[in-house]
């Protein structure tokens, strides 16, 4: 998809016009797209994805409202990962079968968790749902894209505010002062979420989403292979949302 090179003119105040906003973000489109399509199977289309991204970006641009004080970044990004969930589903990328799968992990690390008193180890989690190591894995492979997606999943906390994770852990700088204090304090829950995460995990997650490496810069800096990694993210992120749903919902 092409968009126009047709700026146009500024308008008062010195503020971009829609043409300006949607050129000036394009590269954050290809930068949310590239982030998730490293975890995407054969056969999805990353064009067709590029290109729903870019519908999403220019949606935003359309219904962008300066003055209701939020930056157009913020907007932007919400709008360009909706576009790409709705991609993926046509895709049947986040079937509903890898949903049950990804809950069930959730679910079963929260549940060995509580009991124990601990972090479970991935040992402890495949016996629990009666696989072996290499059945465990597999089931981390299947649910990685969820690694993504999950930080999309928004719930409600105890005043009935919507809050997510991709807020936080993704560069979003300006947010009206209710959101603002919504931020501070699932920021504050989710940093203690990720300092109980095994050291592994709490090292790949840092890596990835904080430092920005690709999972195979982060499998280089830990000496892991690409795949390890990406199961590790797997199962670190379902740690931290069943960490963070227990937590938000006390």
């Amino acid at each position: 998809m092409k968009v126009s090179k047709n700026i146009a003119v500024k308008n008062e105040g010195g503020s971009p016009s829609r043409d300006e906003l949607i050129l000036q973000h394009l590269p954050l489109v290809r930068y949310l797209v590239a982030k998730v399509s490293s975890q995407l199977p054969p056969h999805v289309d990353k064009q067709d994805l590029m290109s729903a991204a870019v519908v999403g970006l220019i949606n935003a641009a359309d219904r962008f409202d300066p003055e209701r004080g939020v930056m157009f970044k913020t907007f932007a990004e919400q709008h360009v990962r909706g576009t790409i969930l709705d991609e993926l589903r046509s895709y049947d990328v986040l079937s509903r079968t890898m949903r049950d799968k990804y809950k069930m992990l959730t679910r079963q690390l929260t549940k060995l968790e509580h009991s124990l008193g601990r972090n479970p180890t991935s040992e402890e989690v495949a016996e629990s749902l009666d696989m072996n190591m290499n059945e465990y894995y597999e089931l981390l492979d299947d649910v990685h894209i969820l690694s993504f997606v999950s930080l999309d999943d928004s719930w409600d906390d105890n005043e009935g505010n919507t809050i997510c994770l991709a807020d936080v852990l993704c560069d979003s700088n300006a947010k009206s002062p209710q959101q603002q204090v919504m931020m501070a304090e699932l920021s504050e829950t989710l940093g203690h979420a990720i300092e109980s995460l095994p050291e592994r995990d709490r090292r790949v997650v840092t890596l990835y989403y904080y430092e920005d490496l690709n999972l195979k810069e982060v499998g280089e800096v830990l000496g892991l292979t690409e795949s390890r990694i990406s199961q590790i993210l797997s199962q670190a992120m379902a740690r931290l949302r069943g960490k963070m749903r227990f937590q938000c919902a006390a």
